[in-house]
């Protein structure tokens, strides 16, 4: 039996301004109208394998979820991290949650936010691993290299088993000259950070290697609080778990490391130019998504989420536009956006954490203006969808519905509301709004008052365990 176990943490901070912390490149529809993390698990059919385990952070629990349940994917099957602490204990966590059950399968770990673009290759590479992983071999994925990149890692191959090599080395990123080198040698593969081997297998390793990361996820698995289609593990002992990827921890350690060639059009969108790279380009070797015109512009990659973007005697440009940041970058210089993020951070600013249209468990509320003393969001509730019990100290709200019907609690009183009525919600007023009909509820929302963070909710009910 092969597990899936679909790595999707991390921020993706080079793909700012559409990549944020709380909506991270996996969760994006980059290259086609799939998120990576949905297409991720498309590419899996074919295989003879179980619905996978999607390992990711605690705050995009509900972006996961419901991306998942769009193509029937969810079924109790993501564990969430209370932190970030690499790859080596996160793949512990799902071996562990697999053993628990009763099984020992073949985990086939990947990464969301990776693309390949021939699948039928994939596919014959992974039934390839999974004779070694069966024999009790730890297996890397070794994509071949077409270029001396050095922005990758690097494996050595060393003697043939079969379609596959014993791994001689794992080497760390480059300069020009060294993987040039590499590539000319034709015994270096990229390194793709995707793996599988038997559970029980990569848990004696990880015990042998690095014991005390292997105790501190025991005791993290010791206590699993089932929560919706999360599972979720002791925070405080996870907390205490040793930081380090699969690499460092077991792979470059282990006497069973294969690596099977990969060849299969992959690419880890680590940059706009890497999302160049694979997309079709028009006669002018230009990209553009959303509404884009160009006068005598070569060679760019032009976004535009919300409006007209249009360019004139521009080259070798990469252009994002979103609601509330506009990105324009050499591209070949955009390896470099993550200091704009640093700075964004170190400012006190928020484009690199949020953005302006933010996803809920119950729907999502676009932010359309704001002030000193007010803000207006646009909010969408799902059908049979509802918002918190809650209140609030320092703002009062004035709700118009747009479309749909809505089931307004202030007080205790239910108020039905539909289309072009309104209702005001009091400061300190304890209210809930719900969606009780069969099509999207859209409304307007006006705050006003002192103060008007997200921060200022207290929850005395919640159906998402938020309360």
């Amino acid at each position: 039996m092969i597990l899936p176990v679909i790595m999707a943490g991390g921020t993706g901070s080079r793909l700012w301004p559409l990549s944020r912390d709380l909506m991270p490149k996996q969760f994006l529809k980059l290259d086609g109208q799939q998120t990576m993390l949905q297409a991720t698990v498309a590419r899996l059919a074919g295989i003879d394998a179980v619905a996978p385990l999607v390992i990711c952070n605690e705050e995009h629990r509900f972006i996961a979820a419901e991306q998942l349940r769009q193509i029937s994917q969810l079924d109790h099957n993501i564990i969430l991290e209370p932190v970030g602490r690499n790859t080596a204990p996160a793949i512990a966590l799902a071996a562990m949650t697999a053993i628990k059950k009763g099984t020992d399968p073949l985990l086939l770990v990947l990464a969301a936010d990776h693309v390949i673009t021939n699948t039928a290759a994939f596919r014959a590479a992974v039934e390839q691993a999974a004779l070694f992983a069966t024999e009790d071999n730890l297996v890397t994925f070794g994509i071949v290299a077409s270029a001396p990149e050095t922005g990758y890692g690097y494996i050595k191959r060393g003697n043939a088993r079969g379609v596959g090599f014993a791994v001689a080395q794992f080497v760390e990123k480059p300069n020009q000259t060294i993987a040039s080198q590499y590539i000319q040698s034709g015994e270096y593969y990229w390194n793709s950070g995707m793996f599988m081997f038997k559970a029980s297998v990569y848990l004696t390793e990880l015990k042998q290697h690095r014991p005390d990361i292997f105790a501190a996820c025991e005791r993290a698995m010791a206590e699993v609080d089932p929560d919706l289609d999360f599972i979720r593990v002791n925070k405080d002992a996870f907390l205490a778990c040793p930081d380090d990827s699969i690499d460092y921890a077991v792979m470059e350690k282990t006497a069973s490391a294969i690596v099977v060639p990969l060849d299969a059009g992959w690419n880890d969108v680590g940059a706009w130019s890497s999302l160049w790279d694979i997309s079709a380009k028009d006669a002018h070797g230009n990209v553009h998504q959303g509404d884009v015109l160009s006068s005598n512009s070569h060679n760019n990659y032009i976004f535009a989420e919300t409006s007209l973007v249009a360019t004139v005697g521009l080259e070798n440009t990469v252009v994002i536009q979103t609601k509330d940041a506009v990105l324009v970058a050499a591209r070949d210089k955009v390896q470099d956006v993550k200091a704009i993020v640093q700075q964004l951070k170190a400012a006190g600013r928020t484009e690199h954490k949020i953005h302006r249209e933010v996803y809920r468990p119950w729907g999502k509320y676009d932010s359309i203006d704001n002030g000193q003393r007010y803000q207006v969001k646009r909010i969408t509730v799902k059908p049979g969808e509802k918002l918190s019990i809650q209140m609030h100290h320092h703002r009062a709200e004035h709700w118009i519905v747009v479309s749909g019907t809505a089931n307004v609690t202030v007080d205790g009183k239910d108020t039905l509301l539909s289309e072009n009525q309104s209702i005001y919600i009091p400061l300190g007023a304890i209210h809930a709004l719900e969606n009780p009909g069969k099509i999207p509820l859209e409304l307007i929302e006006v705050q006003s008052g002192s103060y008007l963070g997200e921060d200022d909710i207290v929850r005395f009910s919640d159906r998402y365990g938020r309360a």
